[in-house]
């Protein structure tokens, strides 16, 4: 569906699908993380508030590439989730190239140090894929 007619309704048609996806991409981080982010976020964690916030905006970064690119809802959607693919492959050689530590557990215990490099790395990640793209 081609919406370059009314730009309000394409405005609206990307945010809505920008909104939704960065639900669903959440809940799936939310799935392999080993704490809970809204309820640590709650408790005031902020190890856990960087490292979320950063993925949130890594997820929109991603979606501003993937909508200058593509006048087309679809094909903009395809290539967010890929680049949302690629940014938790990212988040998994992070855990990978600390082995001598969990940067899960860092974040759940409150380090604030690694959830602002996760959130940097999710960031920058988010730069390239979008750009590569």
């Amino acid at each position: 569906m081609l919406l370059e007619k009314n730009v309000y309704v394409h405005a609206i048609a990307y945010f809505s699908v920008v909104v939704l996806s960065t639900i669903v991409f959440l809940a799936i981080f939310e799935l392999v993380t080993k704490y809970q982010n809204w309820k640590e976020i709650k408790e005031g964690n902020l190890a856990v508030a960087l490292a979320t916030g950063g993925k949130i905006l890594g997820i929109a970064n991603l979606f501003r590439y993937s909508i200058e690119q593509h006048a087309l809802i679809f094909p903009m959607i395809i290539q967010g989730f890929f680049g949302f693919l690629l940014l938790l492959v990212g988040y998994f050689i992070f855990e990978f190239l600390t082995p001598t530590f969990s940067i899960d557990l860092e974040i759940q215990k409150g380090n604030k140090a690694v959830g602002f490099i996760s959130m940097t790395i999710s960031i920058g990640l988010s730069f390239v894929i979008g750009a590569s793209l």
